[in-house]
């Protein structure tokens, strides 16, 4: 939520967004705005469910490994470059069964 707010109150101005009570109550508007939309959307748990485990598996598995091969390059080691593709392979299977188990609870849902 902070960076979310941070953003908001950038677009504020000085004299407003520098205060303690536009900090508090930009905060908690975006709270209750998350917490009127989960009660108000039916399977927004599933749908939470899928956008993490899309972007979540790709930003703290896939894209590290795939960052480190490209950044190493040639100088990868053996085990290194073998590693790194498991983990990738790994990080791969488990966003798909995510994925896979989310959609399925959704059209469920539905």
């Amino acid at each position: 939520m902070n960076p979310l707010a941070r953003s908001l109150e950038e677009l504020l101005p000085d004299r407003i967004s520098s205060t303690y009570r536009c900090f508090i109550l930009l905060r908690t508007a975006l709270v209750v705005s998350t917490v009127c939309a989960a009660f108000l959307i039916p399977f927004f748990g599933f749908v939470m469910a899928l956008i993490g485990s899309l972007f979540s598996i790709l930003v703290s598995v896939i894209l590290p490994s795939l960052c480190f091969m490209k950044i190493v390059g040639k100088k990868a080691t053996y085990t290194q470059v073998s590693l790194s593709i498991v983990i990738v392979a790994f990080g791969v299977i488990c966003g798909v069964l995510g994925t896979y188990s989310s959609v399925l609870n959704i059209v469920k849902s539905y």
